[in-house]
């Protein structure tokens, strides 16, 4: 899927905020780790509009999540974003049939190979 260049809003919270809303946006309750807010509908849109949406990571999910998985905090991190935006292109993984949610798994791994490589890499203070 191919977009001209888009703004991209990106909030970091925790918990009770994206809790908060989760609760009003979705219905659902509690913290989640990622939220997306698509300013329309569809694929790509109005080509004339430089908004794409907003992403909310809520960052004590995120860290709980990173040290639950073995994944670097800034790994997760680029895993929640990656999830968030494609939400916002129109990809979905919930109430759809199989073939969409994989059709998006398959999106996120495929930019996670195109991105991952590019996090910096820190050794650890005590090295």
């Amino acid at each position: 899927m191919e977009c001209d260049s888009k703004v991209l809003s990106l909030l970091l919270t925790d918990d009770e905020e994206i809790a908060q809303l989760n609760s009003q946006y979705r219905g659902k309750e509690g913290p989640t780790d990622v939220l997306s807010f698509a300013m329309q509908d569809g694929e790509c849109f109005d080509a004339g509009s430089e908004i794409l949406g907003d992403v909310v990571i809520s960052v004590e999910t995120m860290f709980r999540q990173a040290e639950s998985i073995g994944h670097r905090p800034e790994d997760e991190f680029l895993r929640l974003l990656i999830h968030g935006v494609l939400h916002l292109l129109g990809y979905d993984h919930e109430n759809v049939p199989e073939s969409e949610a994989e059709r998006m798994r398959e999106k996120e791994e495929e930019h996670w190979r195109l991105l991952w490589p590019l996090l910096p890499r820190v050794a650890p203070l005590d090295a």
